[in-house]
């Protein structure tokens, strides 16, 4: 079940430049990085020292946007399992548009200093996402392990700070929650696809589209796709796990063929994991829940109530965001209390008792116990006096 919903999701709309009439990809993906704001962000950091790995169909390094910036994981399909993974488009493309360095022209990432660390975890082959969403089956859901929750222990336990994931299934794994909280709890800051359910009977009938996971795990930030205008893209999945948008229609990314376009939530996810690299490289102490606020806080064509399952709280804003981060890096966490103070005004508490016998419960005591001792030895003397 996992594989083939997996698979569903990450088969983004892909479609092969023309060679003779395409133009530069760098000026085909000027509107993205405008987008987002890149540029500006690009004045304070381009993500360097921050390491993302990629949990997807593998990475290929020889790349030219992505040579000597990937490193390749073992494959995360099989606990026991070592083989061979062979480089895929999705994962390329994903990592392209996460740290692909611009190298003679080519296509440049949202963060081109910073590492690929390549986790597979599924195959690019499998069917187009079917019209109808189908709930997984109860078997799935109990299982002790899983490829993502692998891949997420992995990477936390490996140097990386960020993990994109552009997959999804449909359903709720014990093994990925606790290693969602696992990775949380070291810091690393999770980003994933909310899905391209959003034309779906299911969406239509329901108002709603079926959640996806890892995107509707707590703490995972949650990415929508919107189009060149800034509005939601039709395919993209609106629930509440969708905390923030950002471009995923005609996208261009690189792939071992050459260049393409992608449309989906998989390269807007890609897109905001970029920018979170970003954040990490300028404030690498900052910690998960905090870099949600940032992105959230800078965001971009906010819905009029300030929120919305559609497009989350915006469009991300990468300068924006950098600008939120460094106002949250001067807030303390917990308030520190002084010496010798407390919280209001007013005298101190007494301090507790002396522990150890008290004088006056021990004479109540034993006066009670010899009083019991007499009224018994005086009933015993009227007794005996009666029988004699």
């Amino acid at each position: 079940m996992l594989t083939a919903v997996v698979r569903a999701l990450t088969a983004a709309a892909l479609a092969l430049y023309g060679p003779a009439t395409a133009p530069p990809v760098r000026q085909q993906q000027q509107w993205v990085l405008d987008a987002l704001n890149v540029e500006q962000a690009w004045g304070l950091t381009k993500g360097k020292g921050v390491t993302v790995a990629v949990v997807d169909s593998g990475v290929d390094p020889q790349v030219k946007e992505l040579k000597g910036r990937v490193t390749l994981g073992p494959d995360m399909t099989s606990a026991t399992l070592e083989r061979d993974v062979t480089p895929g488009a999705h994962g390329t493309a994903m990592a392209g548009l996460i740290a692909a360095s611009g190298a003679d022209g080519g296509l440049i990432g949202v963060a081109p200093e910073a590492k690929i660390l390549s986790l597979p975890i599924v195959e690019d082959e499998g069917p187009e996402p079917g019209p109808d969403v189908v709930p997984p089956n109860e078997d799935s859901l109990t299982a002790l392990d899983s490829p993502l929750g692998r891949a997420l222990r992995y990477a936390a336990n490996h140097g990386a700070q960020v993990v994109s994931m552009s997959i999804g299934t449909y359903g709720v794994l014990k093994s990925e929650r606790e290693a969602v909280s696992y990775a949380l709890g070291k810091g690393v800051v999770l980003v994933a696809a909310v899905g391209n359910d959003g034309e779906t009977n299911y969406a239509k009938q329901n108002g709603s589209s079926f959640w996806s996971f890892p995107a509707g795990y707590p703490g995972v930030i949650g990415v929508g796709a919107v189009d060149k205008q800034g509005n939601r893209a039709a395919f993209s999945t609106d629930n509440l796990s969708v905390l923030v948008s950002a471009p995923g229609v005609g996208v261009p990314v690189v792939t071992r063929k050459g260049y393409q376009q992608a449309d989906g939530t998989s390269a807007a996810a890609a897109l905001v994991a970029g920018v979170v690299a970003l954040i990490k490289s300028r404030y690498p102490s900052l910690p998960p829940e905090q870099v949600a606020q940032a992105l959230t806080a800078g965001a971009r064509g906010r819905p009029a109530t300030g929120y919305d399952d559609k497009i989350g709280f915006g469009v991300v804003d990468a300068a924006a965001a950098l600008n939120a981060a460094q106002r949250l890096t001067g807030e303390q966490r917990e308030v520190a209390v002084p010496p010798g103070k407390h919280f209001g005004a007013g005298e101190d508490s007494p301090g507790p008792a002396r522990p150890g016998p008290d004088p006056w419960r021990l004479w109540l005591y034993g006066g009670g116990v010899l009083l019991a001792l007499v009224t018994f030895c005086g009933a015993i003397i009227v007794l005996n006096q009666r029988k004699e």
